[in-house]
């Protein structure tokens, strides 16, 4: 049975909608302070529409549009929950990123590195040509790399206990 699109949605409902796993809905809740589900008696999760919505903004920035949790954090914080609920809504596209690199793939559609390594069994070791040294990273790069690693360390301490 559907709901009626002004009904509250559990967590369970909310996850499918999105297709997230809940625990990722709990995550972002330790990460998005905007996020407030009305919670009952036992801790259970209520989301409101606008709760979804948001959280559909959330989700279309950080999967479909590639930004950092902490890229989404300054969004929520400088356009407001409003902007984000109408990207998840499809009414606006989102601005492009801060730093974003001219002629770069966008997020996950990088080729892989060439392996370098040992030759297989039978073939010459391949002879090695002088690299030029790589061009220096600019300072939004850095702090943009730098923010990508803190997130990245903070999701591991949530993930692997032994990490904390």
């Amino acid at each position: 049975m559907d709901k009626a699109p002004d009904a509250f949605r559990t967590i369970s409902e909310a996850a499918e909608e999105l297709n997230v796993p809940q625990h990722v809905l709990r995550f972002w809740e330790t990460r998005f302070t905007q996020i407030k589900p009305m919670k009952r008696a036992g801790g259970r999760r209520y989301y409101r529409p606008a709760d979804v919505e948001l959280l559909k903004g959330i989700r279309g920035l950080l999967y479909a549009e590639g930004y950092t949790i902490r890229g989404v954090q300054k969004i929520l914080k400088e356009d407001g929950v409003a902007y984000v609920a109408a990207v998840g809504r499809g009414e606006i596209v989102a601005r492009k990123r801060d730093g974003e690199m001219e002629g770069a793939p966008p997020p996950g559609m990088a080729k892989a590195a060439p392996r370098l390594g040992k030759p297989a069994p039978g073939k010459a070791p391949l002879a090695r040509e002088p690299v030029a040294p790589p061009p220096r990273l600019s300072t939004s790069h850095v702090d943009n790399l730098k923010a990508a690693l803190r997130d990245l360390g903070d999701a591991r301490k949530l993930l692997d206990p032994a990490a904390r």
